[in-house]
């Protein structure tokens, strides 16, 4: 069974997935969302849960340095709320900070465009999130 790595921001849900044995992530999808319309891509989500065989899904938890949680914290906790109740799999927080940054530091320095940064700069975050969990784990 494979696990699920989420990076939701405000616009876009970065999506990554475990391989089978659960050692590596690997960046799948970003998917678009409209919080004011109440779409959250939950529809696509579960297509790739079934694809998948999904069976525990990672939600990158954005603390502030202090160890606080902030609006797109308390926003990324209600998301996983729902993705719990929605799909019945067990839904992990996990700290995310700087994952963003560090996928913007890899693609800068491997000279990917700004354009291109752009569109994998989520997948790659969930990416991140994802492999971080999965190296806790061993």
């Amino acid at each position: 069974m494979r696990v699920m790595g989420l990076d939701v921001g405000s616009k876009t849900v970065g999506v990554a997935i475990s391989d089978e044995m659960g050692w590596t992530a690997q960046g799948l999808e970003t998917i678009a969302i409209d919080e004011n319309r109440k779409r959250f891509g939950f529809e696509r989500i579960g297509e790739i849960i079934k694809e998948y065989s999904v069976s525990k899904i990672i939600v990158g938890l954005p603390k502030n340095m202090n160890n606080t949680i902030g609006p797109r914290g308390e926003a990324s906790q209600q998301y996983a709320e729902q993705l719990e109740e929605q799909f019945q799999l067990p839904v992990i927080l996990w700290d995310e900070r700087l994952s963003t940054m560090a996928a913007e530091r890899v693609l800068l320095e491997a000279d990917v465009s700004r354009k291109k940064r752009k569109k994998v700069i989520d997948k790659m975050a969930a990416s991140m999130i994802l492999q971080g969990f999965l190296d806790s784990q061993s």
